[in-house]
């Protein structure tokens, strides 16, 4: 071969190789995940008195999702769900409770995925890894490289807590009464996860930015609440001792100021990567635990958190289940996209080993994103999408279609009662069709037995799966109360 021709095909193959390592560059990936915010308190979901600029901007630069679904209904199995690619009838935390995930190699989450491959892991706010546990490190031990903030989620309905955790440290915050103090701790969530990404700058790196906003207890700073008190005029509430939450005497006025300061939290991530030339590197994705609550004095009606959608928070209506999703990447993500694609958190692991390149996690119940993330390729579809549920008497769900069936009192009753609803004509889920369709309900209720397995928590099973006497002694213990 000639010196020249053999040149030529030097330059071809190394032109190939640097799109190639174009092609496979590993972005930075920020997942931000509220706490018990509602889809209707968000602008770009049709919410009129809050202000969410950047959140609406971020939706209108990128990719807005109308069918998302939460883990469950409750924070602790949904946050469980997004980090271990299951749904509740698969994972191990299927409920809230004195709980946490099992050590290494049970419950794997998908960011040890991404440790194997490079990335630095963090998570940052409140850990998706127990409900009320004080093992300040086990974050660390489950696989990530910096943890800062709550392991328990009782700790985390204050915003003035005695202590934070650091990476297995106690950090105590010995001005915090938990209804009042000097170290507002979303303050500190936000200030530790802007430091995380200026220290890793040079990527890749995962964080996980679990915010505690809007939950439970009521507090805002004076400088938000301001924003809301000529809008809403409000009427504040006598005084009154703390209860379990903080008591707020303007209670409309507090939550409006959250949500708002919780967006611009959001901004505030967003041009820390503009400001160090990360924006184009980095997907960030945005989504709420769980629907809307109607706790620590807020009501969903006061602003119509669940939008159009009936039920919140420990509801399998939509509106205990439909969470906002926002996916927002210049350059690569265009903008402007609206997509009804069903999707739910377990979606979440499969979608992030793909764009990483990280090791594919065999039992997963999600299907990868990244074809209506990028526009491009085909998009699997779920066939439906399943959800068990075990406070209020239990109750399970399941999703197909145009079809979503609920069950109540699974925990103690062996034929528990359902309702089925049509939402392609009834999406606020106001008439019950179960006894016109009883061969859809016979269809779907199989669907929801194969998708469930028994747990290896005896505190997550229904009633079919316990012996007779243990239903009737915890009924017979619930009477004499």
């Amino acid at each position: 071969m000639s010196l020249p021709r053999l040149f030529v095909v030097f330059i071809t193959f190394a032109f190939a190789l640097s799109l190639s390592a174009e092609k496979i560059e590993k972005p930075n990936i920020i997942y931000i995940l509220a706490d018990d915010l509602g889809i209707g308190d968000l602008g770009c979901y049709g919410q009129k008195v809050i202000q969410t600029p950047r959140l609406d901007a971020m939706a209108a630069g990128g990719l807005k999702f109308t069918q998302h679904y939460s883990g469950s209904t409750v924070c602790g199995p949904s946050r469980s769900t997004l980090l271990m690619g299951q749904h509740t009838g698969n994972v191990y935390l299927r409920g809230n409770g004195h709980l946490q995930v099992r050590a290494n190699p049970l419950d794997m989450i998908f960011p040890v995925a991404l440790k194997k491959i490079g990335y630095s892991t963090a998570m940052i706010g409140k850990s998706g890894l127990a409900c009320n546990s004080d093992d300040g490190a086990l974050p660390n031990a489950k696989g990530f490289d910096d943890f800062f903030g709550f392991t328990s989620h009782t700790q985390a309905h204050w915003y003035y807590p005695t202590y934070l955790w650091d990476n297995g440290q106690k950090v105590e915050l010995p001005n915090n009464t938990l209804h009042e103090g000097d170290k507002y701790s979303s303050d500190l969530v936000m200030n530790r996860a802007l430091d995380y990404i200026e220290k890793q700058k040079d990527g890749p790196f995962f964080l996980h930015l679990a915010f505690q906003i809007p939950h439970a207890s009521l507090r805002a700073k004076e400088e938000w609440k301001e924003k809301y008190r000529k809008i809403l005029n409000e009427t504040p509430l006598p005084p009154k001792k703390h209860p379990h939450y903080s008591y707020e005497r303007e209670p409309k006025t507090t939550f409006a100021a959250m949500v708002s300061y919780m967006d611009d939290n959001v901004g505030r991530v967003i041009d820390k990567l503009k400001e160090l030339g990360l924006d184009k590197k980095t997907l960030i994705m945005f989504a709420s635990d769980n629907g809307a609550m109607q706790e620590g004095q807020h009501k969903r009606d006061s602003f119509d958190s669940n939008g159009q959608y009936r039920g919140g928070k420990r509801d399998l209506y939509e509106g205990g289940v439909l969470t906002p999703m926002i996916a927002y990447w210049p350059g690569t993500i265009e903008p402007g996209r609206i997509t009804d694609h069903l999707s739910a958190f377990w979606d979440i692991s499969p979608t992030v080993r793909e764009l990483t390149g990280a090791e594919v996690q065999a039992d997963t119940d999600g299907i990868s994103m990244v074809p209506t993330l990028l526009g491009k390729g085909i998009q699997k579809k779920h066939k439906n999408l399943y959800w068990e549920f075990y406070e209020q008497g239990g109750k399970r769900a399941i999703r197909q279609g145009k079809w979503k069936l609920i069950y109540f009192q699974t925990n103690t009753d062996r034929n528990p009662k359902c309702e089925l609803y049509d939402l392609s004509k009834d999406i606020g889920e106001q008439k019950d069709l179960s006894k016109q369709f009883p061969e859809v309900v016979s269809e779907l209720t199989k669907e929801m037995d194969r998708q469930h397995s028994l747990s290896e928590n005896e505190t997550f099973r229904f009633a079919t799966e316990r012996p007779a006497d243990y239903i009737f002694t915890k009924k017979k213990k619930k009477k004499k109360k």
